[in-house]
């Protein structure tokens, strides 16, 4: 695609964009009267226009039915799950049976854990990236002390090189193959939160398979922002959230995909909860655990309706979209705010961007690694109506989502660092 760093070329790739009635299908925040310039849907995507029709309509679902609402109507609350399976079977590259929406993201990965991280005494080691989100960390931490080993040796992270900003697929895979038979499980991000480094997964959960591990997914960062692949790589399991790049709201449902070669082992350890026993005797209140077929036996309570409801809303312009469209516009945009903030910074130095230049190995994110002037920059283009990410300890995020974010967007941002003066 030709690119050229003007507001004329902005304005009519924006004009021939085939997603841009979409950004209408969203609610932006005000500054000053207009819009503001939001490139934080890394961190929480911005509301779809559909939501607050989706959520009422659980209200009055609710205040017709009262418990009822559970068995009537066209969505009863009893099977909600089910109306979300589809849409986020697609999104990720799955088998309806292999995913479900329930709980929340750090939740989901304990869950997961307890199924697909049993240490033995010969193996007991995590292979993770170096820098992981932090609940990655705390998550992985806290598991392998339950089970009675010592972080500092049962965790292995894997760091660049030095001078380097993001990891290489062969020190991934040299590492695990290094480690051998002494791995349990394989875990890493989809796409890194700090530099927007998108992994090559499929070949992380080949070398972790070949090592006799099990592999499993954060896709924090990778749901609704790259195309996934989950059944065809092999993971064995996966976690999403759905408040970032699925614009499902603050604190939204996670989705969890389990591979089906386990997904229907009734003898593979879980933490139970009754809703992920068999439907067609869970009203019968007798003990003994039988979990539904495929994802859905991992369940543990009720869904949350009014959320679930806003991630359909949200899934429902996801399968209009579609991922391939989304990805294809989002290489562009990355490419386009890499060449403005290249440009912005002639000169000055102010500072560099970590996130990989091969748009195909990035998210849609750019990462600016900034000098003593960072905090002031960031501090500018708030004041000026732009809500981008600031992360410690001197790392700017722009994050331009393709669903609602344009190519004027981008410009506008590379003249406002352009021009202030710090």
């Amino acid at each position: 695609m030709y690119l050229e760093n003007s507001l004329d070329f902005a304005r009519l790739a924006d004009q021939q964009d085939p997603l841009r009635a979409y950004r209408d299908q969203f609610i932006f925040p005000q500054h000053n009267g207009q819009d503001c310039l939001y490139l934080c849907g890394n961190s929480l995507g911005l509301q779809p226009r559909g939501i607050r029709p989706a959520i009422l309509r659980e209200l009055d679902h609710w205040a017709e039915h009262g418990v009822e609402g559970h068995f009537r109507g066209d969505m009863p609350w009893m099977h909600y799950h089910r109306f979300l399976t589809d849409a986020a079977a697609r999104l990720v590259g799955a088998l309806p049976q292999e995913v479900v929406v329930m709980n929340t993201l750090t939740t989901n990965l304990h869950l997961m854990m307890v199924s697909f991280y049993r240490p033995t005494a010969q193996r007991y080691k995590i292979v993770m990236e170096a820098g992981a989100f932090p609940s990655d960390q705390y998550a992985m931490e806290s598991q392998v002390r339950w089970h009675g080993y010592d972080p500092a040796t049962a965790i292995i992270e894997v760091a660049p090189r030095e001078g380097e900003d993001t990891l290489r697929t062969e020190d991934i895979v040299q590492i695990i193959e290094r480690e051998g038979d002494s791995i349990a499980l394989v875990m890493f991000g989809g796409v890194n939160y700090y530099t927007g480094q998108l992994y090559e997964l499929e070949k992380i959960a080949a070398a972790g398979h070949r090592a006799g591990a099990y592999v499993g997914f954060d896709l924090a960062h990778a749901a609704g922002n790259v195309p996934l692949r989950l059944h065809d790589w092999g993971a064995d399991f996966a976690v999403w959230c759905s408040y970032k790049y699925l614009n499902s709201g603050p604190g939204g449902p996670s989705g969890c995909f389990v591979h089906e070669r386990h997904a229907n082992n009734p003898d593979l350890p879980r933490f139970a909860g009754w809703w992920g026993h068999d439907e067609n005797e869970r009203f019968q209140m007798k003990k003994g655990f039988k979990p539904m077929p495929g994802a859905s036996g991992w369940q543990l309570s009720n869904a949350q309706i009014f959320s679930f409801a806003a991630h359909k809303a949200s899934l429902d312009l996801f399968d209009q979209a579609g991922m391939e469209a989304l990805r294809s516009k989002s290489e562009h945009l990355t490419t386009f705010l890499e060449m403005v903030l290249d440009e912005a910074d002639k000169g000055r130095n102010m500072y560099r961007i970590i996130t990989p230049r091969d748009p195909a190995a990035r998210g849609c994110q750019i990462s600016l690694l900034t000098d003593h002037r960072g905090k002031a920059l960031f501090q500018y283009l708030a004041d000026h109506g732009v809500v981008a990410d600031w992360r410690e300890p001197n790392v700017i995020r722009f994050a331009p989502v393709p669903l609602y974010n344009g190519f004027e967007d981008v410009w506008r941002l590379g003249e406002l660092v352009r021009t202030c003066e710090l």
